[in-house]
C-alpha cells in the first residue's frame, strides 16, 4: 500500500473531530469517471439537488486495463437530497463502426454506456464529516467498469479531505482497495487536487469561469490532470471540461417553503342585511343614519364594480381567456378564467390572478375565490382573503388559503361584470414548435447517432372539452446511420403529417375524467384509430388511476392492432416527486409493466425508469420546457409557442449477458393532447402541489405584475 494512505488517514482523524465553527461550503467538481470528487476517486459530496452537469474528458479507462486518449461523456444530476445519478459514455472513437474490421487497425476499440449513483448518508452530523456510498456501471449487461465504494470527507478551512474503500475488477487496481485525496480551494475559481486511487497518485488543477461571466446560465470548469505515477497510462496529461447549471430558476427561487394558514370560510351569503321585525322600526326607515348607511352601500358597490371591471380588463390584457369577474355584498370577489399563456405551469397563472385581486381590492377587506378552467372544464379553485394574501405578497407571511379540486365553492348573490363570451378560447389555433429526436447512444456504430425533425403542432379548441389537433414534421438533420437503407433507418423521423384527430373530454361525477381521440395516426404505418383515456382522481389530487385503450385500423393493409394499459400515479408534492406504474399490453404487442419515478425541479424533471416486457430495461429520462415561462397572448389569429414539456430518454438492457438494442418497449403512441399534458398540469394538479409551491405563487405575481 502507498505511504500516502496511512499519512492521510491520520490527518483525516485530526480534522474529522467534531467542530462547532460555522459551516464551510466548498465547491465540488466532477471526476474523470463520472462522480462528484477528485480525478479518479470520489469524495463524499454530491451534486446539489436541482442541478445538472455535463462533462467531457479525454482520459479513457480502456476496459480497466490501461488509460488511453479517448472520449468520455458524462451527464450527472442531483435528483434528491443527497442523491446524484449519472450516465457515462466511454469510447475510443466517436464514429467508427466497430463491426468494420478496419476499425481495429490501430488496436482494439470499446464503446460502453454505464449508469452510476452515489448517496450521501443523512444521519451523520454535518459538523463531524460526510459519508457516502456509491456504485458504478449498475445493472448493465456488459459491466466493464463495475465498482462499489464508501467514502468519508471532511472540510477544514480551504481544504477537503477524503478517504474511502472500494472494490472493482480493474486490472490496473484503480478503485480496488483503500483510496483518499486532498482538495485545496484557495479561490472561488481555482482548486488543486491530489489523490491516491488505490493504484497511483494523481494531481489535477481546476479553473472555473464564474456564472456572472456566462450571463448567470451556469459554471464552466476546465480541468488538467497534469501528474500521475501510474504504470498503465500512455500519457501523463489529460484534460476535461464541465458545465454545471440548475434545471430551473423557478425551482431554485422557490426552495424556501411557506406554509398556508387556516383558510377563510366562504359562506353562501348574499350579504343582505335583515332588519329586526319591529313595527316602530318600520316607521323610521328614513332616519339620517339609515340614509347614510344606504349611501355608503351604494358607494361601496360602485367602488367594487369599478375595481371588478378594472380587474377583468387587466386579466384579459395578461392573456387569460374566458375571464369572468364578479362580487357580492359580503364582499367576496369571484374570478373564473382559462390559462393559455403560462403553459409551463398553472401555478404561475393562479399567482398572477391572486396578486391582481389583492392589489385592486386591498381596501375592501374582501375574500376571493378563483376558478381555474381548461376547455371550459373547472379544474381547480383557490380561496383566500385579500388582507392575508397582501401580507403574504409584501412580507412572505403565511397566507390563509383553501384549495379544492374541480368546481369552486358555491358563492351566492354574485354580480358579474362584462360578458363571458367576449374572450372565449374557441376557434383560435395554437401552434407549438418543437424538435423531435430519435437517437442511439454508445452503440458499435457510434457514440451518438440521431434523426432530428422540426415538428409543428396545431390545436384548435372548438367547444367545451373538445377540439381538433393536427401535427406535421420535417426532418432537418440526421447522422449517416439514420439515412435511408442504413442500420437505423427504421427508427428515423419521418416527413409529413403525424396525427390529425378530434378530441373530446368530459368531466364526470366523483372525480372521473374521460377523453376520446378519433382520427388519423401515424406510427411508422398509417392508421385510422381511436384512443380512449379514463382517469379517476382522488379529491386531493394525490392519487390517479388511469385506463387507456387504443384501437387502430391499418389504412394500407387489411389488419388492425390495439393496446390496453392500466396505470397508477402518486403525487408526493412535498418532495416534488411523482411515482408512476403502468401495466398491460403495449403498442408493439409486448405485455408487462413499466415503473417510473420523476424528480421535479420547477417545470423540469429527471426520471428513473424500469421496464419488463420482452426484456428488462432501465434508463433515465429528462423533461425540460422549450418555451418561455409566459407565452405570447392568444390573438384572433392564434398563438405561437414552444414545447412546454420536451422529453428525451436513454435506456439499456439489464440482467442479461447480451446488450442488444431494445426499441419502443412498453411504448404507447404519444400525442400533444392528453389528460395529463392538457388538463392536469403535466400530472401535477393537486391540493398539496399548490400548498407546496406558495412561494412560486408570490414570485409569479412579483415578476409579471
Amino acid at each position: 500500500m502507498s505511504k500516502f494512505i496511512p499519512l492521510f488517514i491520520s490527518s483525516f482523524a485530526v480534522v474529522a473531530a467534531p467542530s462547532f465553527a460555522s459551516e464551510e461550503h466548498l465547491d465540488t467538481y466532477r471526476t474523470f469517471t463520472g462522480f462528484t470528487g477528485l480525478i479518479n476517486t470520489s469524495n463524499a459530496e454530491v451534486l446539489e439537488r436541482g442541478n445538472w452537469d455535463i462533462g467531457y474528458n479525454n482520459m479513457l479507462d480502456f476496459a480497466g486495463v490501461n488509460y488511453v486518449d479517448g472520449h468520455n461523456i458524462a451527464f450527472s444530476a442531483g435528483i434528491f437530497d443527497g442523491l446524484e445519478v449519472s450516465g457515462f459514455s466511454a469510447s475510443n472513437s466517436m464514429n467508427d463502426n466497430l463491426f468494420d474490421p478496419n476499425s481495429e487497425a490501430e488496436g482494439k476499440q470499446i464503446r460502453d454506456l454505464s449508469f452510476n449513483a452515489k448517496y450521501r448518508i443523512p444521519w451523520v452530523p454535518k459538523d463531524w464529516f460526510s459519508l457516502s456510498l456509491g456504485a458504478k456501471d449498475i445493472g448493465g449487461s456488459s459491466n466493464k467498469y463495475e465498482t462499489y465504494f464508501a467514502v468519508a470527507s471532511k472540510e477544514w478551512e480551504d481544504f477537503r479531505f477524503s478517504v474511502g474503500l472500494a472494490t472493482s475488477d480493474h486490472v490496473t487496481g484503480m478503485m480496488d482497495g483503500a483510496f483518499g485525496g486532498v482538495e485545496w480551494l484557495p479561490l472561488d475559481w481555482f482548486a488543486l487536487q491530489v489523490e491516491y486511487d488505490a493504484e497511483a497518485v494523481n494531481a489535477a488543477a481546476r479553473f472555473t469561469v464564474p456564472k456572472e461571466w456566462l450571463f448567470d446560465l451556469g459554471e464552466l470548469t476546465l480541468t488538467s490532470r497534469f501528474y500521475s505515477n501510474t504504470d498503465h497510462s500512455e500519457d501523463d496529461i489529460y484534460w476535461g471540461v464541465n458545465f454545471k447549471a440548475p434545471f430551473s430558476d423557478e425551482y431554485q427561487n422557490g426552495k424556501k417553503r411557506i406554509l398556508a394558514a387556516p383558510a377563510p370560510v366562504i359562506t353562501n351569503n348574499q350579504g343582505a342585511i335583515t332588519a329586526p321585525p319591529s313595527e316602530r322600526a318600520s316607521k323610521t326607515l328614513h332616519t339620517h343614519t339609515e340614509v347614510a348607511a344606504a349611501n355608503e352601500k351604494v358607494a361601496a358597490k360602485a367602488s367594487m364594480n369599478k375595481a371588478a371591471r378594472k380587474l377583468r380588463n387587466m386579466l384579459i390584457a395578461d392573456g387569460f381567456e374566458s375571464v369572468r369577474v364578479g362580487f357580492n355584498q359580503q364582499p367576496v370577489v369571484v374570478v373564473s378564467f382559462e390559462n393559455s399563456v403560462f403553459n409551463r405551469n398553472e401555478i404561475d397563472a393562479l399567482g398572477l390572478v391572486a396578486g391582481r385581486i389583492t392589489t385592486l381590492f386591498e381596501d375592501s377587506q374582501a375574500q376571493f375565490v378563483i376558478q381555474l378552467k381548461n376547455h371550459g372544464l373547472p379544474m381547480l379553485s383557490v380561496s383566500g382573503d385579500v388582507v392575508s394574501y397582501g401580507r403574504f405578497i409584501s412580507h412572505s407571511e403565511s397566507p390563509r388559503l383553501s384549495v379544492k379540486m374541480g368546481v369552486m365553492p358555491s358563492v351566492g348573490g354574485v354580480s358579474w361584470v362584462g360578458l363571458e363570451s367576449a374572450n372565449q378560447p374557441y376557434f383560435k389555433p395554437r401552434l407549438t414548435l418543437s424538435p423531435e429526436l430519435s437517437s442511439t447512444h454508445a452503440t458499435e456504430l457510434g457514440v451518438f447517432d440521431y434523426s432530428l425533425a422540426l415538428k409543428a403542432d396545431i390545436t384548435v379548441p372548438m367547444w367545451k372539452g373538445g377540439g381538433f389537433n393536427v401535427s406535421a414534421q420535417t426532418v432537418v438533420s440526421e447522422s449517416s446511420d439514420f439515412e435511408n437503407g442504413q442500420a437505423f433507418d427504421g427508427r428515423s423521423e419521418d416527413n409529413g403529417i403525424n396525427n390529425a384527430f378530434f378530441y373530446q373530454t368530459f368531466q364526470l361525477p366523483w372525480g372521473i375524467y374521460n377523453q376520446t381521440k378519433i382520427g388519423y395516426f401515424k406510427e411508422h404505418h398509417k392508421y385510422t384509430g381511436i384512443i380512449n383515456e379514463t382517469a379517476w382522481v382522488s379529491p386531493d389530487g394525490n392519487h390517479k388511476f388511469t385506463n387507456i385503450y387504443g384501437f387502430f385500423d391499418y389504412k394500407d393493409y387489411d389488419s388492425d392492432r390495439d393496446y390496453h394499459t392500466l396505470g397508477y400515479q402518486y403525487n408526493w408534492a412535498e418532495k416534488d416527486i411523482t411515482f408512476h406504474v403502468t401495466g398491460g399490453k403495449f403498442w408493439r404487442k409486448d405485455s408487462g409493466v413499466r415503473v417510473e419515478t420523476r424528480f421535479w425541479f420547477g417545470d423540469s424533471y429527471v426520471a428513473l425508469y424500469g421496464e419488463e416486457t420482452n426484456a428488462q430495461l432501465a434508463g433515465i429520462a429528462i423533461s425540460i420546457p422549450l418555451s418561455k415561462r409566459k407565452s405570447m397572448n392568444v390573438t384572433q389569429f392564434g398563438q405561437v409557442k414552444g414545447n412546454h414539456a420536451w422529453r428525451h430518454q436513454v435506456g439499456t438492457k439489464i440482467g442479461e449477458s447480451n446488450n442488444y438494442l431494445v426499441y419502443q418497449q412498453a411504448y404507447m403512441p404519444q400525442t400533444s393532447v392528453s389528460l395529463d399534458r392538457t388538463f392536469f398540469n403535466q400530472g401535477r394538479t393537486s391540493v398539496d402541489y399548490v400548498y407546496s409551491n406558495l412561494q412560486r405563487l408570490r414570485e409569479a405575481y412579483l415578476t409579471y405584475k
